[in-house]
This record gives C-alpha cells, sequence and structure tokens, in this order.
C-alpha cells in the first residue's frame, strides 16, 4: 500500500477498506483524490470476491468536502474535473452487490456529507459535526446530496438542511435517520468493522437485489415494485446462497454464505 496515496485501498477479508488520506486537509477531495476514487471502485466492482466495501478517513476527520483551492482557481473546470470522477464512482459502486458502510469521525461536511449518504449503512463516533455548507459558498449540492436527503429525512427537513448551511451534531444526525449508529470514538473502528464483517457474511446476490429495489423503489408505483421484486427474487433463487439458505433452515443451522 502507498502510503502517500490520496487513496488507501485494503482488504481485510472479504471487505474491501477505502481511506480518504489527505490529513492535513480534513480529507478535502482534490482531483488526484477523486480519480483515485474512481479507479479504486472501478477495481472493486470487478472483483466478486468483495463481499462488503468500507468508506472511512484518516486524521481527525471523515471529510470536509471538496478542495476549495481546486474551485477557486477554476471555478467551473475545477468542478467539473471534481464532480465528473466523483459521480461516475457512486454510479459504479451503486451497481455493487457488495453493501457500502461509512464509518465516519470529527466532521462530515459538503462534499463528506453527500458521500457519506450515499452509503448503504453509516456509523459515526460521538462528537461527529455535520454541515452540507454548500450553500455557504454560493453552491447547490453535489455527490448525490439532492437524491439521498429527501429520501432519509423528508422534503422539509431536507430543505432545512441544505438551505441553512448550519452544523448538526452525531446525535441529532441520528434522530433524523441520516445515520444508523452513534458510538464511542475509540469503538468506532472496531465497530464499523465488526458492521461490515456481518454484511459480508451474508448472502451478497441478495443483498444487493436488496439495495437496489430500495434505492429505485420511488421510481415506481406498487405494480412495477412488484414486478421488480418478483424479477429479483427469481434472480436470487438461482444463486447459490439461496440453496444455501433453504438447506440450512431444515437442517437447523446457521447458513454459511458463499457470496455468490
Amino acid at each position: 500500500m502507498n502510503n502517500d496515496s490520496p487513496l488507501l485501498v485494503g482488504r481485510d477479508g472479504d471487505i474491501a477498506t477505502l481511506r480518504f488520506n489527505r490529513p492535513s486537509a480534513l480529507n478535502a477531495i482534490d482531483v488526484p483524490m477523486a480519480i483515485a476514487f474512481l479507479a479504486a471502485a472501478r477495481e472493486l466492482a470487478a472483483d466478486r470476491s468483495v463481499r462488503a466495501v468500507l468508506l472511512s478517513g484518516v486524521g481527525k476527520g471523515f471529510m470536509a468536502g471538496g478542495d476549495l483551492a481546486v474551485l477557486q482557481a477554476d471555478p467551473v473546470q475545477g468542478a467539473a474535473d471534481l464532480i465528473g470522477p466523483l459521480h461516475e464512482a457512486l454510479t459504479v459502486l451503486g451497481g455493487m452487490d457488495a453493501p457500502l458502510v461509512a464509518q465516519v469521525h470529527g466532521v462530515a461536511a459538503g462534499a463528506g456529507l453527500s458521500l457519506m449518504l450515499q452509503a448503504d449503512f453509516v456509523l459515526a463516533a460521538e462528537g461527529t459535526r455535520f454541515n452540507l455548507a454548500y450553500v455557504n459558498i454560493g453552491a447547490s449540492c453535489d455527490v448525490g446530496a439532492s437524491w439521498a436527503l429527501p429520501r432519509l429525512v423528508g422534503l422539509r427537513r431536507a430543505l432545512e438542511i441544505a438551505m441553512l448551511g448550519e452544523m448538526f451534531d452525531a446525535a441529532a444526525a441520528e434522530r433524523m435517520g441520516l445515520i444508523n449508529r452513534v458510538v464511542p470514538a475509540a469503538a468506532l473502528e472496531a465497530e464499523a468493522l465488526a458492521f461490515a464483517r456481518r454484511l459480508a457474511q451474508g448472502p451478497t446476490v441478495a443483498l444487493g437485489r436488496l439495495r437496489r429495489l430500495m434505492r429505485t423503489s420511488f421510481e415506481r408505483d406498487l405494480a412495477g415494485q412488484l414486478d421488480a421484486e418478483s424479477a429479483a427474487f427469481r434472480e436470487c433463487a438461482s444463486s447459490d446462497d439461496f440453496k444455501i439458505g433453504i438447506d440450512a433452515f431444515f437442517a437447523k443451522t446457521k447458513p454459511a454464505f458463499s457470496g455468490h
């Protein structure tokens, strides 16, 4: 692993780890980090042995947002250079079966909060601060915040978070449904890894179908969603893990899913 890389990519068994690595800038995203994130997403999507992905940040915070120096130098081109690879990376990660877990501490602001919102599960340390922040520099949002926020907290609360640009803490984030759990800072890394490991031991094909069904459910009426559920269930029924799960049920044992 190259510790000078803006993104540290690792493995812990079936779990892929992605760690944003610009600690001196609170992991603010610059163009090299955005490009590295896209490259890593493509690599993980092509690797069927990956059964969960864990996002985190090195240093004092998860991510402070986009690197404003890039935007100051050339606002329009700088925005394109940052947003393009980030959006493509999220599309790639969103198409994977492996669930995405975010391990958040210190601060998640701007694009950092937007990235966090794209995770399927979020564990945050006590004391973490959140701010969508874009409005404070005269910008709208990116990295899927306008898609995720209304789905997670409802339209009125989403507009409040986006338009007021105010800081809020981990307890408030949990109450609003933006994160799953608040844990002691000293326990965050261990608990996030254990959470990802539990997911990695699950039926990966089924988890992938579930995350896509949930994420696309707002786009269909009930009849369309029922059709999508039927198709997804049939796909799961043809998987190795479905047979493993059914056999384990009748044998009254715990299933050891293969991820296939």
